[in-house]
């Protein structure tokens, strides 16, 4: 069984649709009509894409070529529009949602999908991803910052905790980079700040206590490998010990918090893996490529199935097994 947690989709969004959220530059999608298409920013080309990003069928045709089996689908972060009226951002969300749904339609054994919900106004977001997830969501899909706004923000643990309450998994992805104007070439805010920008979320919770203070049944998931936390952890816990400055809102080893989060594979080398076994524990990772876009995994799923490291168990549990619990989708009841 080979669940991917990580992969995108972008729903054929209209122009006219996207200049409901009255900002400048409004995320939509052109679709070219041979296959090929542009996510757009207002006039502006933002990337080139391909059909299975928008189209089911397309989508569905692509995992039979990789062995996936299941895929859990989540919007493109461009669309979270967290700085847009938290009004219009409400609709938006609803909007995405409900198109998203209408893609898993298609199949709805092998699609699932993620809400993505206006966490500018987290009352607001309560309510949109209660209803999304009641009408068919496994999840909710948010960013690892708002407005600059870490996720140990009050208003964010508010709605944590709300996930959490009504058993609803959070996966986190990065968006919205740090330092762009330092990074404007070679894929930088890709390569550096994204993995940059998933350890400062880990590291926001746990090192304010936030864990503390957040149910020990929430479902938490952080994308890309956990950024650079495993590589780095020894780094936090020498610095926990070693400054007050460190440890004041964080009552127990930095280390000792991994097991209250999980993290999906896309970590592109078995060395890289051998280690986020080591720091996580093969029962907190879940199979992600990122699909479908170019810094993806390939063959979803390969980094586990070839290395030389895991064990046939450990290799079922990552593949497919710990998804299959932690957004609960029945797979092996199948």
């Amino acid at each position: 069984m080979k669940i991917d947690i990580h992969s995108h989709f972008y729903p054929l969004l209209s122009r006219r649709q996207a200049e409901t959220l009255g900002v400048d530059d409004p995320p939509w999608l052109r679709d070219n009509g041979d296959g090929t298409g542009f996510m757009m920013a207002g006039d502006n080309e933002y990337r080139p894409v391909d059909a299975p990003l928008w189209d089911p069928v397309a989508r569905l045709a692509e995992m039979d070529d990789s062995g996936v089996d299941i895929q859990v689908m989540s919007a493109t972060p461009m669309l979270f529009s967290y700085t847009a009226d938290p009004a219009a951002t409400t609709r938006w969300a609803a909007m995405i949602n409900d198109m998203a749904l209408e893609m898993c339609r298609t199949d709805p054994y092998r699609l699932r999908s993620l809400c993505q919900v206006p966490l500018q106004d987290v009352d607001a977001a309560c309510i949109e991803v209660k209803r999304a997830c009641e009408a068919g969501h496994v999840g909710v899909h948010i960013g690892n910052h708002v407005a600059g706004r870490n996720l140990n923000d009050p208003e964010l643990i508010r709605f944590l905790r709300f996930c959490a309450d009504n058993a609803i998994p959070v996966l986190v992805h990065p968006w919205d980079m740090m330092a762009g104007e330092r990074m404007p070439d070679y894929m930088l805010k890709w390569l550096v700040g994204m993995p940059a920008e998933t350890h400062l979320a880990i590291l926001s919770l746990v090192l304010s206590g936030a864990f503390e203070r957040l149910p020990t049944d929430l479902r938490l998931c952080f994308c890309h490998g956990g950024g650079n936390f495993a590589a780095q952890i020894g780094r936090v816990d020498n610095a926990w010990k070693r400054r007050d400055i460190v440890r004041r809102d964080c009552p127990n080893l930095p280390s000792s918090y991994a097991s209250r989060f999980h993290v999906d594979s896309a970590v592109f080398s078995d060395d890289a893996l051998r280690l986020l076994v080591a720091v996580m524990g093969d029962d907190h990772i879940l199979m992600g490529s990122d699909y479908p876009f170019p810094l993806g995994e390939i063959e979803p799923g390969r980094g586990i199935s070839d290395s030389a490291h895991l064990s046939d168990e450990s290799k079922s549990l990552m593949l497919g097994g710990n998804a299959d619990r932690f957004f609960a989708l029945g797979a092996s009841d199948v």
